[in-house]
């Protein structure tokens, strides 16, 4: 493990600290406490079902089929390959018939994993770029990511949903001794709070499948390059601004959706400068690339 890894390991860590810390200090400031073990409850409850059932959502989102190894050989071959480098099993593979350039990962654990390509970033890739996303999408899967992605999201909403409860029924309530102005700030404050923090730990899991990943392929030069057209092409082809895709949007390598201004800063991915500038000072401490 490298000195960023472990880094950016404790940074998670620490993330889902505050965010546990912001749930529980809702569900004491709500009843003096009483309420506690309930919220906490909740965010295991949410994390849970979340995580079981992560691959089955993201699939269905992005009308997503299963392809055969006639039907995309290239993706077979290089999965194949990569994952017998990691020796870990080799996930189902699908297909998301759209043009937007991108791909994802899901699954509770490797033997319950899928990779995900679309049709745009099936046409806009040449095989050696593919193969650079293919290894950032497998370590999504070896490093657990999609358990991390998927408690985050799950805290997050559940932190959401508590403060709105907390608000409309109570929270407010002067009668009840509660205090109008705080509960505001409790409904507004919370969530983003919890939305900043899910947010962060995304793009920390982001650079480490993007630097796991170069050095499972050997190649880092080749997923800065495919990192640099799918800027290009999410660009020209953006999903649409729906609420099951930006459920989704966190699984995917590039930020599927147009941002800028503001929207920048609520986006789930680093930004691709910054991608691009690490994988190719790996590169350079790598000595070049290896070839395949």
């Amino acid at each position: 493990m490298t000195s960023r890894q472990h880094f950016n390991g404790v940074k998670t860590a620490a993330l889902f600290g505050v965010m546990w810390a912001v749930l529980l200090g809702i569900g004491w400031a709500i009843g003096g406490g009483r309420y506690l073990w309930l919220f906490a409850g909740l965010g295991l409850i949410g994390t849970a079902v979340s995580y079981w059932n992560s691959d089955k959502i993201a699939l269905r989102t992005m009308q997503a089929v299963p392809v055969t190894e006639a039907e995309q050989p290239a993706m077979y071959r290089i999965v194949r390959e990569l994952s017998t480098r990691a020796r870990q099993p080799m996930p189902r593979l699908y297909v998301s018939p759209t043009m937007a350039p991108n791909a994802f990962a899901t699954g509770r654990n490797p033997r319950n994993a899928a990779v995900c390509c679309t049709s745009g970033i099936l046409a806009l890739l040449d095989e050696r770029e593919l193969r650079g996303v293919l290894g950032h999408e497998l370590q999504h899967v070896y490093n657990r990511d999609i358990l991390t992605s998927s408690v985050a999201a799950a805290i997050a909403g559940v932190i959401t949903s508590v403060a709105q409860m907390a608000f409309f029924f109570g929270g407010g309530d002067r009668r009840d001794g509660g205090n109008p102005i705080a509960g505001l700030l409790l409904l507004l404050l919370a969530p983003l709070a919890a939305t900043m923090i899910q947010l962060a730990i995304s793009r920390t899991r982001e650079f480490d499948a993007d630097e796991d990943g170069a050095s499972l392929t050997g190649d880092p030069l080749a997923l800065a390059s495919a990192l640099r057209k799918l800027e290009q092409g999410t660009a020209a082809r953006p999903l649409p601004q729906d609420q099951r895709l930006e459920n989704v949007s966190h699984l995917m390598i590039a930020n599927p959706f147009r941002g800028a201004g503001m929207a920048r800063l609520f986006a789930t991915h680093p930004p691709m400068a910054e991608r691009i500038a690490r994988l190719e000072s790996q590169a350079g401490s790598l000595g070049g690339i290896t070839r395949y």
